[in-house]
């Protein structure tokens, strides 16, 4: 109980030795004498202890004394990490020296800076997310790293990454959340103030559990420093890690605050609809207390799902509600259900559930089917090639992005790596459909192409509707 305790109090998570052996140590086994090793967040020092079996025994000890700094604010830890030094032949006594119990965030070790060495710092910080900090007592007093000059950033190993960067490191090894690369308003400040200074030489990205007791998606990034500061954009070899390994290029730019799958989101504001569409999100139960009345119809209940099923029912609403409820017959599935035709996307209501609206009865969840009501009366045809010219878009980014746009929601067993993909990504897909902008001929070489489901084609189309330049990705 006490180890579930510190990971929720402290946000570790203890790294495996073979993580360092497999995928740390071949970048730097060629450059072991030119830095002190140093981790901030050590835990049991398995990210820099290790490197102490490819150095002679007889050498051993005078490489610890000249090379190596861990330190905790745990005291058990680092007790942990003075065993494990004794484990590779370091005498207790130096070990103690240079394995040292200290609140690195609050304090940075700054005398390392001056061993007249560089310094390398290789680390697992603590992840723990500022809305999970201010909601539980025991993580509260962290709040006061976010203020002053940390304010808007969102999780403590952003702060981390922020101290390296203030003090000016050349070289670190980061195993950290991979909304670093990935994630929204959660990682876009500390992105542009940090990738304003480092490169990213590589980052292993895992689509799988590396830790025991959490699913938190991570990467290991070989952050670098840049010789002078600027806001460009940069490119690096990233190698996804989930039933196999596939490398493949990223490109992070600023104009998408460095953000991976930026593409998709460039082709969201680049091809957004001159008369958009319009969305709201869920049929509440506050609406239809407001809306009663003797006309009857079959939904299901949003909140209520027995592990196969959402628990079906009947409502009695007045005339109003029942046509707006009746024609809007779609809903999107925001998060991938593990089989092929369970994906995100937009699906006909009747089609998957035999009803004709999805109740909120309680609080509303972005992770339960929603129904979508459109702004503007459109047929039930047009809403049909909506759900197709979405889920066809949407396709085509995730198989030429790996998905790299939508968030990793669980992982599983699975033919796929299972994803969610967020409410507003949903809004803005929806504004680019442009059918409140075709004539009738293009209207239907559009449903053409729609019906043909070559998404090349479809967009090929749009840019030369609108006079823009041939589509390019970053990929």
């Amino acid at each position: 109980m006490k180890h579930i305790d510190n990971r929720r109090t402290y946000g570790e998570h203890l790294t495996p030795v073979q993580i360092f052996e497999r995928y740390i140590l071949p970048e730097i086994r060629g450059k072991l004498s030119e830095y002190i090793w140093v981790d901030l967040f050590a835990g049991a020092g398995n990210l820099v202890l290790p490197i102490l079996e490819h150095i002679p025994q007889d050498e051993r000890i005078e490489f610890f004394e000249k090379h190596i700094y861990l330190f905790d604010i745990q005291s058990e830890l680092v007790d942990l990490a003075i065993a494990n030094a004794i484990g590779y032949g370091i005498p207790q006594d130096i070990a103690k020296q240079h394995i040292l119990q200290w609140d690195t965030i609050r304090n940075y070790p700054i005398f390392l800076l001056k061993l007249g060495m560089p310094v390398f710092h290789i680390t697992n910080p603590p992840y723990l997310y500022l809305g999970y900090i201010a909601k539980h007592s025991e993580t509260q007093k962290y709040l006061e790293f976010f203020q002053g000059e940390n304010e808007g950033y969102q999780d403590l190993y952003q702060l981390a990454l922020k101290n390296d960067l203030k003090n000016g490191l050349q070289n670190m090894i980061y195993i950290i959340p991979s909304n670093f690369i990935f994630g929204f308003a959660v990682s876009n400040k500390i992105r542009e103030d940090f990738l304003k200074y480092y490169t990213i030489k590589k980052a292993i990205i895992f689509e799988k559990d590396i830790f025991e007791f959490t699913g938190t998606n991570v990467a290991i990034c070989f952050f670098e420093k840049k010789v002078e500061p600027k806001q460009e954009a940069l490119t690096f070899e990233g190698i996804k890690i989930n039933k196999d390994e596939h490398k493949r290029l990223y490109t992070l730019d600023p104009k998408t605050h460095y953000r991976a799958g930026g593409d998709f989101e460039e082709f969201l504001y680049q091809y957004r609809a001159r008369k958009p569409l319009k969305i709201k999100y869920y049929l509440t139960m506050e609406e239809v207390e407001n809306n009663r009345g003797e006309l009857a119809i079959d939904v299901i209940d949003a909140n209520k799902f027995n592990g196969k099923s959402y628990e079906k029912m009947t409502i009695y609403v007045n005339e109003k509600l029942y046509n707006k409820i009746i024609s809007n017959i779609l809903f999107v599935r925001t998060v991938d259900t593990g089989s092929m035709d369970g994906r995100a996307g937009l699906y006909k209501i009747r089609d998957v559930f035999g009803v004709d609206g999805i109740l909120v009865t309680k609080d509303t969840h972005r992770m339960h089917p929603i129904q979508i009501f459109i702004n503007k009366e459109i047929t039930n045809e047009v809403q049909i090639l909506l759900k197709d010219y979405f889920n066809m878009i949407l396709e085509y980014f995730r198989e030429l992005t790996d998905s790299d746009f939508m968030t990793t929601y669980q992982y599983s067993k699975s033919k796929y790596t299972r994803k969610y993909l967020g409410l507003l990504q949903v809004r803005k897909l929806i504004s680019t459909f442009p059918i409140c902008d075709l004539n009738d001929k293009d209207m239907k070489y559009f449903e053409k192409l729609i019906k043909d489901g070559v998404a090349e084609d479809l967009i090929k189309f749009m840019n030369e509707r609108n006079g823009r330049t041939e589509w390019k990705l970053g990929y």
